[in-house]
């Protein structure tokens, strides 16, 4: 059975950082190819170093998926 994608209402839910592979899931693409855009500083979302991992910015994440404009950054 496969899993169901989180919708935009349930993201924004979600608390105010979540992990890599939680982000991933949300926009439809591996694990893998969003930490590998994280580690090229390509990624479509904004993430903060916790530790030794990134953990993405949920708001971030909400504007990407509602089609929002990120602004002068």
């Amino acid at each position: 059975m496969p899993l169901k994608r989180p919708t935009l209402a349930d993201i924004r839910s979600w608390p105010a950082t979540v992990s890599i592979p939680k982000a991933a899931e949300a926009l439809g693409c591996s694990r893998s190819h969003l930490h590998e855009r994280v580690k090229s500083g390509d990624s479509p979302v904004k993430t903060i170093p916790f530790g030794s991992r990134y953990v993405v910015i949920t708001a971030d994440l909400i504007r990407l998926l509602a089609g929002e404009d990120r602004g002068a950054a």
